[in-house]
Protein backbone atom coordinates (compact mmCIF):
# COMPACT_ATOMS: atom_id res chain seq x y z
CA UNK A 1 0.00 0.00 0.00
CA UNK A 2 1.17 3.51 -0.83
CA UNK A 3 -0.26 6.89 0.11
CA UNK A 4 -0.54 9.77 -2.34
CA UNK A 5 -1.04 13.32 -1.13
CA UNK A 6 -2.61 15.21 -4.01
CA UNK A 7 -5.01 17.85 -5.25
CA UNK A 8 -7.49 16.00 -7.46
CA UNK A 9 -7.96 18.81 -10.01
CA UNK A 10 -4.21 19.17 -10.56
CA UNK A 11 -2.96 17.53 -13.72
CA UNK A 12 0.32 16.61 -12.07
CA UNK A 13 -1.62 14.77 -9.38
CA UNK A 14 -4.15 13.24 -11.74
CA UNK A 15 -1.49 11.60 -13.87
CA UNK A 16 -0.35 9.60 -10.82
CA UNK A 17 -3.92 8.60 -9.95
CA UNK A 18 -4.58 7.59 -13.57
CA UNK A 19 -1.57 5.25 -13.69
CA UNK A 20 -2.42 3.74 -10.30
CA UNK A 21 -5.97 3.06 -11.45
CA UNK A 22 -4.81 1.55 -14.73
CA UNK A 23 -2.30 -0.63 -12.94
CA UNK A 24 -5.03 -1.78 -10.55
CA UNK A 25 -2.68 -0.99 -7.69
CA UNK A 26 -4.05 -0.36 -4.20
CA UNK A 27 -3.36 3.10 -2.80
CA UNK A 28 -4.67 5.62 -0.31
CA UNK A 29 -5.41 9.17 -1.50
CA UNK A 30 -5.23 12.12 0.88
CA UNK A 31 -6.66 15.32 -0.59
CA UNK A 32 -4.41 18.37 -0.12
CA UNK A 33 -5.82 21.62 -1.52
CA UNK A 34 -2.73 23.52 -2.60
CA UNK A 35 -4.90 26.50 -3.63
CA UNK A 36 -5.77 27.01 0.05
CA UNK A 37 -2.24 26.81 1.38
CA UNK A 38 -2.46 23.22 2.58
CA UNK A 39 0.95 22.41 1.08
CA UNK A 40 2.59 25.09 3.26
CA UNK A 41 1.79 23.58 6.66
CA UNK A 42 4.67 22.30 8.82
CA UNK A 43 3.25 18.78 8.57
CA UNK A 44 3.21 18.82 4.78
CA UNK A 45 6.58 20.57 4.44
CA UNK A 46 8.09 17.80 6.56
CA UNK A 47 7.18 15.44 3.73
CA UNK A 48 8.09 17.78 0.86
CA UNK A 49 10.08 20.91 1.71
CA UNK A 50 9.30 22.17 -1.80
CA UNK A 51 5.66 22.55 -0.73
CA UNK A 52 4.10 20.93 -3.79
CA UNK A 53 1.81 18.05 -4.59
CA UNK A 54 1.81 15.21 -5.43
CA UNK A 55 3.79 13.39 -2.77
CA UNK A 56 4.00 9.60 -2.69
CA UNK A 57 4.74 7.91 0.63
CA UNK A 58 5.55 4.24 1.08
CA UNK A 59 4.59 2.22 4.14
CA UNK A 60 8.25 2.20 5.17
CA UNK A 61 8.20 6.01 5.31
CA UNK A 62 10.20 6.67 2.17
CA UNK A 63 8.99 9.68 0.18
CA UNK A 64 8.95 10.34 -3.54
CA UNK A 65 8.18 13.76 -5.04
CA UNK A 66 7.77 14.97 -8.65
CA UNK A 67 4.92 13.44 -10.63
CA UNK A 68 6.95 12.07 -13.52
CA UNK A 69 9.40 10.38 -11.16
CA UNK A 70 6.38 8.64 -9.63
CA UNK A 71 5.21 7.51 -13.06
CA UNK A 72 8.66 6.10 -13.76
CA UNK A 73 8.83 4.21 -10.46
CA UNK A 74 5.28 2.88 -10.59
CA UNK A 75 5.56 1.75 -14.22
CA UNK A 76 8.82 -0.16 -13.86
CA UNK A 77 8.37 -3.76 -15.06
CA UNK A 78 4.87 -3.03 -16.37
CA UNK A 79 3.51 -2.60 -19.92
CA UNK A 80 3.41 1.16 -19.37
CA UNK A 81 7.20 1.57 -19.65
CA UNK A 82 8.71 -0.91 -22.10
CA UNK A 83 11.40 -1.27 -24.73
CA UNK A 84 15.18 -1.29 -24.87
CA UNK A 85 17.31 1.48 -23.38
CA UNK A 86 16.90 3.67 -26.47
CA UNK A 87 13.11 3.28 -26.57
CA UNK A 88 12.78 3.99 -22.86
CA UNK A 89 14.95 7.08 -23.28
CA UNK A 90 12.54 8.31 -25.97
CA UNK A 91 9.69 7.94 -23.47
CA UNK A 92 11.65 9.90 -20.89
CA UNK A 93 12.44 12.55 -23.49
CA UNK A 94 8.72 13.26 -23.93
CA UNK A 95 8.27 13.33 -20.16
CA UNK A 96 11.02 15.94 -19.84
CA UNK A 97 9.36 17.86 -22.68
CA UNK A 98 6.09 17.77 -20.73
CA UNK A 99 7.65 19.31 -17.63
CA UNK A 100 9.90 21.83 -19.39
CA UNK A 101 8.03 22.95 -22.53
CA UNK A 102 4.39 21.96 -21.99
CA UNK A 103 3.33 22.11 -18.33
CA UNK A 104 4.93 25.53 -17.58
CA UNK A 105 2.65 27.20 -20.13
CA UNK A 106 -0.45 25.01 -20.59
CA UNK A 107 -0.87 24.25 -16.88
CA UNK A 108 0.06 27.75 -15.72
CA UNK A 109 -2.42 29.37 -18.13
CA UNK A 110 -5.12 27.12 -16.63
CA UNK A 111 -4.06 28.09 -13.11
CA UNK A 112 -4.09 31.81 -13.91
CA UNK A 113 -7.55 31.60 -15.49
CA UNK A 114 -9.15 29.52 -12.76
CA UNK A 115 -7.28 30.18 -9.55
CA UNK A 116 -6.39 33.88 -9.62
CA UNK A 117 -8.79 36.84 -9.25
CA UNK A 118 -10.07 38.40 -12.45
CA UNK A 119 -8.08 41.56 -11.67
CA UNK A 120 -4.86 39.69 -10.85
CA UNK A 121 -1.73 41.20 -12.45
CA UNK A 122 -0.75 37.64 -13.34
CA UNK A 123 -3.36 37.73 -16.10
CA UNK A 124 -0.95 39.87 -18.08
CA UNK A 125 1.06 36.66 -18.53
CA UNK A 126 -1.74 34.91 -20.43
CA UNK A 127 -0.91 36.01 -24.02
CA UNK A 128 2.67 34.74 -23.70
CA UNK A 129 1.62 31.56 -21.90
CA UNK A 130 -0.90 30.79 -24.62
CA UNK A 131 1.64 31.48 -27.36
CA UNK A 132 4.12 29.08 -25.77
CA UNK A 133 1.36 26.56 -25.16
CA UNK A 134 0.53 26.49 -28.84
CA UNK A 135 4.21 26.05 -29.66
CA UNK A 136 4.31 22.93 -27.47
CA UNK A 137 1.08 21.60 -28.93
CA UNK A 138 2.44 22.08 -32.45
CA UNK A 139 5.39 19.84 -31.57
CA UNK A 140 2.99 17.19 -30.26
CA UNK A 141 0.74 17.47 -33.30
CA UNK A 142 3.67 16.91 -35.64
CA UNK A 143 4.70 13.77 -33.74
CA UNK A 144 1.17 12.39 -33.66
CA UNK A 145 0.73 12.71 -37.42
CA UNK A 146 3.19 9.82 -37.75
CA UNK A 147 2.82 7.99 -34.42
CA UNK A 148 -0.13 6.82 -32.35
CA UNK A 149 1.57 7.30 -28.98
CA UNK A 150 4.39 9.13 -27.18
CA UNK A 151 5.61 6.01 -25.33
CA UNK A 152 6.67 3.99 -28.34
CA UNK A 153 4.40 1.57 -30.15
CA UNK A 154 1.84 1.48 -27.34
CA UNK A 155 0.24 3.66 -24.70
CA UNK A 156 2.44 4.36 -21.69
CA UNK A 157 3.66 6.85 -19.14
CA UNK A 158 4.70 9.55 -21.61
CA UNK A 159 1.10 9.59 -22.85
CA UNK A 160 -0.20 9.78 -19.30
CA UNK A 161 2.18 12.64 -18.51
CA UNK A 162 1.15 14.66 -21.55
CA UNK A 163 -2.55 13.81 -21.42
CA UNK A 164 -3.34 15.37 -18.03
CA UNK A 165 -2.97 19.05 -18.92
CA UNK A 166 -3.51 18.74 -22.67
CA UNK A 167 -7.02 17.42 -22.03
CA UNK A 168 -7.89 20.61 -20.11
CA UNK A 169 -5.84 23.08 -22.19
CA UNK A 170 -9.04 24.97 -23.03
CA UNK A 171 -9.34 25.91 -19.33
CA UNK A 172 -6.39 28.21 -19.96
CA UNK A 173 -7.77 29.59 -23.19
CA UNK A 174 -5.67 27.27 -25.35
CA UNK A 175 -8.09 25.76 -27.85
CA UNK A 176 -7.39 22.43 -29.55
CA UNK A 177 -9.51 23.09 -32.65
CA UNK A 178 -6.52 23.22 -34.99
CA UNK A 179 -4.89 20.02 -33.68
CA UNK A 180 -6.79 17.04 -35.14
CA UNK A 181 -4.05 14.54 -34.35
CA UNK A 182 -3.98 15.64 -30.71
CA UNK A 183 -7.76 15.38 -30.43
CA UNK A 184 -7.67 11.86 -31.88
CA UNK A 185 -4.88 10.90 -29.43
CA UNK A 186 -6.88 12.29 -26.49
CA UNK A 187 -9.78 10.08 -27.55
CA UNK A 188 -7.47 7.05 -27.70
CA UNK A 189 -6.21 7.75 -24.19
CA UNK A 190 -9.76 8.07 -22.87
CA UNK A 191 -10.55 4.69 -24.42
CA UNK A 192 -7.73 2.85 -22.61
CA UNK A 193 -8.71 0.24 -19.98
CA UNK A 194 -9.56 1.56 -16.50
CA UNK A 195 -9.24 5.19 -17.61
CA UNK A 196 -10.47 7.73 -15.06
CA UNK A 197 -11.12 11.40 -15.92
CA UNK A 198 -9.87 14.33 -13.89
CA UNK A 199 -12.62 15.84 -11.72
CA UNK A 200 -13.97 19.22 -12.86
CA UNK A 201 -12.54 22.36 -11.24
CA UNK A 202 -14.25 23.74 -8.12
CA UNK A 203 -17.24 25.97 -8.85
CA UNK A 204 -15.36 29.22 -8.20
CA UNK A 205 -12.50 28.19 -10.49
CA UNK A 206 -14.92 27.01 -13.17
CA UNK A 207 -16.67 30.39 -13.11
CA UNK A 208 -13.38 32.22 -13.55
CA UNK A 209 -12.40 29.93 -16.40
CA UNK A 210 -15.69 30.69 -18.14
CA UNK A 211 -15.11 34.44 -17.69
CA UNK A 212 -11.54 34.15 -18.99
CA UNK A 213 -12.48 32.50 -22.28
Amino acid sequence: MITVYGYSVSGNCHKVRLLLEQLGRAYRWIEVDSSRGETRTPEFLARNPNGKVPVLERDDGRILTESNAMLYWLAEDTPYFVGDAWQRAQTLSWMFFEQYSHEPCVAVARFVCGWTPLDSPRRAELPRLRERGHQALAVMERHLRAHAWFSGADYGIADIALFAYTDVADHGGIALDTYPAIRAWLARVRATPRFVPMPPPPAEAAARIAQSA
